[in-house]
């Protein structure tokens, strides 16, 4: 028990947090400060503080998801960022050569995991995409676009939606792939087709989108349809490694961080197979600023299996030699952060559907998801990486000033 008030008294200082134990008896870390909430938990199991202690990434998440934690005064999302916001990313410390060795030790332990083996991907994707669409219809867009959106501002001042967030996402990635009309586009780990439906619908392109999760294959399927453009925008279930080409462009938007460290080289050689050579490629991945890592034990169990977020030098390192030219580097610092923000809100304004849909555990489940992922983005070594490359240097201008004229023109419709 001492270990543990310790522990929460370095990482609460500001923003009074009251603990209330099973047994009676609490303690307050932390003192009160008008930015930030005054909290309690209180514990329903003598057991909770012992395993916050022996295992802090996933004891409170698993006594949190168990019912066996209550918190007062604010939720999940608030307490997440409370201590987030009391132990931000900028005020840590640099890494020297003895936690450099540590974390290259965790590494390698977590190698077999992070493979992602083709006979693993599909049930690693089946683990969360191929979750009941209704799901995701209560909290995400009306285009279910399930990735960082694109806001004007660090607080949204401007109050935009999510849905025209996510429009302006799209038209930013679109720019960027310097489109005309009748180019052939493959769209890696394309969703519920909201992406290629809009680069056909606003540039006039031919897509090809693939994935591994049969319910988000049938959506797209069906959205085509609906449009009546099933002829130019074709969803296909197959594993990019198993693809032909060529391709005029390439977009793969949040399918990178499945992709697996061991097999980053693997990923670019295929794509550069695959396009054509004044071909163009886009990634848009959340990333790690800090260098590599290792996925949390949370993340790890229960959301995404076999997932890992890469580091910029990571994607770097892994595409240099295959003769594919890094052209623009884009890092999206508080987007995503404002996007899972939104997220959140629909997940809690459409808690009685979530737990109608599965069950109580399930929805404390997601909101702690929800909650970590926006804060992390907030306070911790997370942000979103957008990384153009070419297989010829004169693919493209060689000034950035196509993006914004192609942006403004698509967002302008």
């Amino acid at each position: 028990m001492k270990i543990f008030e310790r522990v929460l008294k370095r990482l609460v200082t500001r923003g009074q947090l009251t603990v209330h134990y099973a047994k009676g008896g609490s303690f307050t870390a932390g003192r009160a400060d008008p930015e930030f909430p005054n909290l309690a938990l209180r514990f329903h199991d003598s057991r909770v503080p012992f395993d916050i202690v022996k295992d802090p990434r996933l004891g409170m998440a698993e006594a949190w998801i168990d019912g066996r934690v209550g918190i007062e005064g604010g939720g999940i999302m608030e307490f997440i960022s409370m201590i987030r916001a009391n132990n931000p990313w900028e005020a840590g410390r640099s890494i020297d050569a003895k936690s450099r060795i540590s974390r290259s030790f965790k590494t390698v332990r977590q190698k077999l995991w992070r493979a992602n083996h083709k006979s693993r991907s599909k049930a690693n994707v089946a683990h969360h995409y191929d979750l009941s669409g209704a799901l995701y219809a209560l909290f995400l867009d009306r285009d279910r676009q399930y990735s960082c959106a694109y806001f004007p501002d660090a607080d949204n001042e401007t109050g935009i939606s999510l849905e025209q967030a996510q429009e302006d996402k799209k038209a930013h990635i679109a720019a960027k792939l310097h489109l005309k009309p009748g180019m052939k586009v493959l769209d890696i780990g394309c969703g519920w087709g909201g992406m290629a439906l809009y680069l056909h619908r606003t540039c006039g392109v031919d897509v090809t989108g693939i994935t591994l999760s049969e319910e988000q294959l049938k959506v797209a399927r069906q959205r085509a349809q609906d449009a009546g453009v099933a002829d130019h925008v074709r969803f296909e279930l197959i594993d990019y490694r198993d693809m032909t080409g060529p391709f005029d462009r390439i977009v793969s938007v949040g399918m990178f961080e499945h992709v697996g460290t061991a097999h980053f080289r693997t990923f670019y050689n295929k794509c550069r197979e695959l396009l054509a050579p004044d071909g163009v490629m886009l990634i848009h991945t959340i990333g790690r600023v800090d260098g590599p890592g290792i996925t949390d034990a949370f993340t790890q169990k229960y959301i995404f299996p076999g997932g890992y977020i890469p580091a910029l030098s990571e994607m770097i390192q892994g595409s240099e030699g295959t003769r594919l030219m890094v052209t623009d580097v884009e890092v999206l610092r508080m987007h995503y952060g404002l996007t899972i923000r939104e997220w959140y809100k629909r997940t809690m304004a459409h808690k009685a559907d979530i737990v109608a849909l599965y069950d109580e555990r399930f929805f404390r489940l997601w909101t702690f998801y929800l909650a970590g992922a926006a804060t992390v983005f907030e306070h911790g070594g997370m942000v979103n990486y957008q990384v153009q490359y070419v297989r010829d240097r004169r693919a493209l201008p060689i000034t950035r000033g196509y993006m914004q004229e192609a942006e403004s023109a698509l967002r302008g419709r």
